[in-house]
């Protein structure tokens, strides 16, 4: 195995809302990889996240934290290393004006980043960077790569950023990335059609997963009323509308349940104003923020899982309810069908459809026993397809030879 460090870049990391990056740098650690950890801003709610997390921050760089002294002395590096690669950067900085973000503010802030970065990876000899979610930080790698020494790869996740192909210089990062690891069929889909077909070789599909050994299988929660548990952003996307809709219909019905929403964002207000309308406080509990170790406590206590999302890549949380043997319904969207056979291993509903919604509740509600063969083919799942110690194998060898190549 090849020795050489890599560095991975995020824009928050670690994240409460992307523990799931936290567990591969850790599984890639584990299998003898040195890697190095940049995130553009501070993390928000490192108070919830657990110890380990915390400690990672204080390992990772904080490429917004920078001093202002130390930000010169960066670029003063840079450019006496390599004076044409810099300012080859910086040209390519410059077409930022007219393209992608089209904004002067923008595009001095990712030339800043970027230098502050090169001067990183050149104090602790790394050559490559792994990017994800192919966001701005994306064009800030892009730039590094301009200035030379310097590749870079990209983890797609969407559907977000394929609403924004133009803007977000996605076909641009995706053909001078040395590989882009898809986390689904249907995203790689999305890249394919963006990209022309003799670079679809360096599109690879490596799956995201969970630790079968740390998500185990809960004990029978023995709950007198069913408890139902939603784990996510409060924000449009994941639908918890349509789920607290589904609710108030169940509720109608005369159906016992306790619902838990487990996260928090902008549509809080909203959604605890519907509850309130519909006279839904004694059945809907908001927690707030939760670290991954309370978050376990509650799918441990959990009769149901239930996802409602508009947009999503393949979410992690549905895979930790699955490992845990957790019967789990969600919305046929996207990649969710590659992780979801609709009645084989959970249910599927119809995305925006509260009736549909409320209707595969109730079949679960009403089939202890279907609840009890859809967590174990569940687990078997996820144990098949979403570990990601098996997975980030793939990583590994994706990462290593890149590495060796750049």
């Amino acid at each position: 195995m090849i020795k050489q460090p890599i560095a991975y870049l995020c824009s928050e990391y670690p994240a409460v809302s992307h523990t799931f990056i936290y567990r591969e740098i850790e599984s890639l650690r584990k299998a003898g990889m040195t890697v190095h950890t940049a995130s553009i801003r501070k993390p928000s709610n490192l108070q919830f996240m657990t110890a380990a997390e915390q400690d990672e921050a204080t390992q990772t760089l904080m490429v917004l934290a920078t001093p202002p002294p130390l930000i010169a002395k960066a670029h003063l590096h840079s450019l006496f290393k390599n004076p044409a690669g810099y300012f080859r950067m910086a040209f390519e900085a410059s077409k930022l004006l007219f393209k992608g973000p089209k904004s002067p503010v923008k595009a001095i802030a990712y030339f800043v980043e970027a230098g502050i970065l090169l001067e990183w990876m050149h104090r602790n000899g790394i050559t490559h960077i792994h990017e994800h979610f192919g966001n701005p930080t994306a064009i800030v790698a892009m730039l590094m790569k301009t200035y030379g020494g310097v590749s870079y790869s990209t983890s797609i996740h969407g559907p977000d950023i394929f609403y924004v192909v133009d803007s977000a210089l996605l076909a641009e990062k995706i053909q001078k990335a040395s590989f882009v690891r898809c986390i689904s069929h249907y995203c790689r889909s999305q890249i394919m059609r963006i990209s022309d077909s003799e670079n679809w070789n360096r599109q690879h599909i490596v799956r995201c997963g969970v630790d079968p050994d740390l998500y185990v299988v809960r004990p029978d929660p023995c709950n007198q009323v069913p408890s139902i548990i939603c784990v996510g952003r409060l924000v449009p996307a994941k639908g918890q509308h349509i789920l607290l809709e589904a609710c108030s219909l169940l509720k109608k019905e005369g159906i016992l349940f306790h619902l838990t929403m487990i996260g928090d964002g902008p549509d809080r207000p909203s959604l605890e104003k519907f509850v309130a309308m519909n006279n839904l406080k004694e059945m809907v509990t908001f927690t707030g923020v939760l670290g991954q170790d309370k978050v376990r406590q509650h799918y441990d206590k959990a009769d149901l899982f239930v996802l409602a999302s508009f947009a999503e890549g393949v979410p992690v949380v549905l895979m930790e309810a699955m490992a845990k043997e957790i019967p789990v319904i969600s919305t046929r969207i996207t990649g969710i069908p590659e992780l979801i056979e609709h009645g084989q291993d959970g249910l599927l509903a119809r995305p925006g459809d509260a009736e549909d919604l409320a209707s595969q509740i109730l079949t679960m509600l009403n089939h202890p026993e279907l609840r009890q063969q859809f967590g174990k083919a569940g687990r078997n799942k996820v144990r098949a397809n979403y570990n990601q110690h098996v997975n980030n194998l793939q990583m590994v060898d994706l990462l290593n030879k890149a590495a060796a190549q750049s």
